[in-house]
């Protein structure tokens, strides 16, 4: 039941997606060159989420200003962070967020040490695959921030 849902939400995030950067022509103001970005979310949702939600309006907001076309983006989920996955199996306005920021490539990856010590499995986490998954969370932003991402804490 919960891949026919994904799978149904992804579509309609798909579509909503597809037309609205079609409508923005790509989107972008044209001071920007390419960029690339770490966002690093270890906190909790707050009150009905809303922090969550916050995050990823400011990651739609970031693409909305230099254009998918220039942003290669990364989403590190460690620690409270990975509830976002959680909430967002509830959470519609949520999954429609996340749908449309990985329609526009932008990446989520999972701390593994979370998944281990909090004995979280990927089918309890909205859109979450093995591929997703990292070895360390903390780990992964160094590495990034070595590869040139700038470090975004939302």
């Amino acid at each position: 039941m919960k891949r026919v849902k994904l799978a149904l939400t992804g579509i309609v995030t798909l579509l909503l997606t597809t037309f609205g950067i079609a409508a923005q022509d790509g989107g972008g103001d044209e001071r920007y060159e390419q960029q690339k970005v770490v966002y690093h979310i270890n906190h909790d949702g707050g009150e009905d989420g809303r922090s969550y939600r916050a995050a990823m309006n400011n990651i739609q907001n970031h693409i909305s200003a230099v254009g998918a076309q220039n942003l290669e983006a990364r989403v590190v989920l460690h620690g409270d962070g990975v509830g976002l996955l959680s909430e967002a199996i509830e959470d519609d306005r949520l999954q429609t967020q996340i749908g449309s920021l990985k329609a526009q490539d932008v990446a989520f990856v999972i701390c593994n040490n979370t998944l281990e010590s909090r004995d979280i499995v990927l089918d309890d986490l909205y859109d979450a695959w093995e591929d997703d998954v990292v070895p360390s969370g903390v780990a992964e932003l160094s590495h990034l921030q070595q590869q040139g991402f700038t470090y975004i804490k939302p």
